[in-house]
């Protein structure tokens, strides 16, 4: 019982610092006496709590990159298109403009107004930015989006590979386990130890 193999197994962790479930090939090697077994069972099933728990955490990020990269898209887009209109066309621009979901007002820009643009920033907060660098920054902000949600599916695909590979060890301890009970069992042990 002294020499408890759980914690050294874990060693290997993701890019991101999750780490990997340990593979148990040989249960023998693994849990040494049947005393181990429940407390290795316990185990196991404490880690893919966790692991499930870190799995709905990182979709739930996901989820809101997948909502938040259309707007920034959308965004960048208008930022662009507003550039190569003052550069292109001095003509005011008509448009119609959402103040709300269902309320739009309709507006003339003339290239003149386009030297800035504002965008919201989050939490209630507007700010004001020349046509240039807003749109470096909406560039660098949805290359930061999608980076995160490309690792946001890398680090899903990774929880579930160690979910799985903890699953397997939980059965094949607990089939291990059977078995050393039928051994005993046939050799007129008792089960209790």
């Amino acid at each position: 019982m002294a020499d408890k193999k759980t914690p050294p197994a874990i060693t290997s962790t993701n890019p991101r610092g999750i780490p990997a479930a340990p593979f148990v090939d040989n249960v023998g090697d693994y849990v040494t006496s049947r005393a181990e077994v429940e407390s290795t069972l316990r185990s196991f099933q404490e880690m893919i709590s966790k692991y499930q728990f870190m799995e709905v955490n990182t979709q739930r990020r996901g989820q809101g990159l997948r909502d938040k990269i259309p707007d920034i898209r959308k965004t960048l887009e208008m930022v662009k298109f507003l550039q190569m209109r003052k550069e292109n066309n001095p003509t005011p621009l008509e448009t119609n403009f959402e103040l709300n979901d269902t309320l739009y007002a309709r507006a003339s820009i003339s290239p003149a107004d386009t030297e800035e643009v504002y965008l919201w920033l989050g939490a209630n907060v507007m700010l004001a930015y020349p046509i240039d660098e807003a749109q470096s920054m909406l560039t660098e902000k949805l290359a930061a989006a999608e980076q995160s949600l490309s690792n946001c599916e890398e680090d899903l695909e990774f929880l579930r590979e160690q979910i799985t590979t903890l699953e397997v060890a939980t059965a094949r301890v607990y089939n291990w386990d059977v078995v050393q009970r039928r051994k005993d069992k046939a050799d007129g042990k008792s089960g209790d130890g």
